[in-house]
């Protein structure tokens, strides 16, 4: 006997899903998904399959927002083992070299403090960036080395603590595009011995943190309506920005693509109607907000 046919339905809203070890990104979007029956849904910025923690999950409308925290600060806790370096930098590949551990508390310490503020990184070959429409992670698995050009990254915060003589914890706090592989390779470098990562947690991405996170295992054990109760409204990714109230006559202009006059002198705003409903997201220019990213009229809050 067949399986009865799935019926996708509208769900808008913000999930913060805990990613297990050993899953895609994507495979974890496609299973969180397919439990909330949701039409569609995207997330913010990728995890590897090493990595574990954060992953805000978009659905519906919620997916116009999600571009917005591809450019935003990250947080990561990382496990990172001296003295072996791998293929790819963490633990997944096959140890390249081996040389020995004689790094002292404060040598480790020392030399953190050299990769706090901009740095630049070579992004690694195990990296979905492209060459020529190709991943780089697939020319890497075929032993094939290209070059690539550093990038400009931020080191807002960096602090190294659990150190055993070999393994310590690594707290970073950075700017979009960071490699936490690279740079636990890059310090591994400094100090002489090399370095990969053993594990690796994101615990922040943009506003939204851990805190309120829940696990697919812990979705799949509830029912349906249990489920909705995890889901963030839909200006959960919005809360950096500004918000604004428009009145009747201001918001139907704002609904309809038209620009409304505002107190901003410049940027972004969270644009709601007199009854707190968002509207969307508008912009500051040549002294009104325009819109930038409307909701449709009809979606249904979280």
């Amino acid at each position: 006997m067949s399986k009865p046919r799935r019926t996708w339905k509208q769900v808008d809203g913000v999930l913060l899903l805990d990613k297990p070890l050993h899953l895609s990104s994507n495979d974890a979007l496609q299973k969180a998904r397919r439990l909330f029956s949701a039409a569609k849904a995207g997330h913010t910025g990728t995890l590897d399959p090493l990595a574990t923690g954060l992953l805000p999950v978009c659905f519906g409308e919620a997916t116009k927002f999600s571009a917005d925290l591809l450019d935003a600060d990250k947080a990561y806790v990382a496990d990172v083992r001296l003295g072996e370096t791998t293929a790819t930098g963490d633990a997944e590949g096959e140890i390249l070299q081996t040389r020995p551990v004689q790094v002292s508390p404060e040598q480790l310490q020392a030399v953190v403090a050299r990769f706090l503020g901009p740095i630049a990184q070579i992004p690694p070959m195990y990296s979905a960036l492209k060459r020529d429409g190709k991943p780089l992670y697939e020319l890497a698995r075929q032993g094939i080395e290209v070059e690539r050009e550093a990038r400009q990254v931020v080191i807002h915060q960096l602090a190294a603590t659990d150190f055993d003589g070999v393994h310590f914890r690594l707290h970073v706090d950075c700017s979009k595009g960071t490699y936490i592989r690279t740079l636990a390779e890059d310090i591994g470098e400094a100090l002489g011995c090399g370095a990969h990562l053993r594990a690796l947690r994101r615990t922040r991405v943009g506003p939204l943190t851990l805190e309120g996170a829940v696990s697919l295992e812990a979705l799949e054990n509830l029912e349906e309506d249990g489920r909705t109760v995890h889901l963030l409204p839909l200006d959960a990714l919005l809360h950096s920005l500004p918000a604004v109230a428009l009145e009747a006559e201001a918001e139907a202009r704002f609904a309809h693509g038209n620009p409304v006059p505002t107190e901003l002198l410049a940027g972004k705003a969270r644009v709601y109607d007199g009854a707190g409903k968002l509207l969307g997201v508008g912009e500051v220019r040549s002294g009104a907000l325009w819109p930038f990213r409307l909701l449709r009229q009809e979606q249904t809050a979280a």
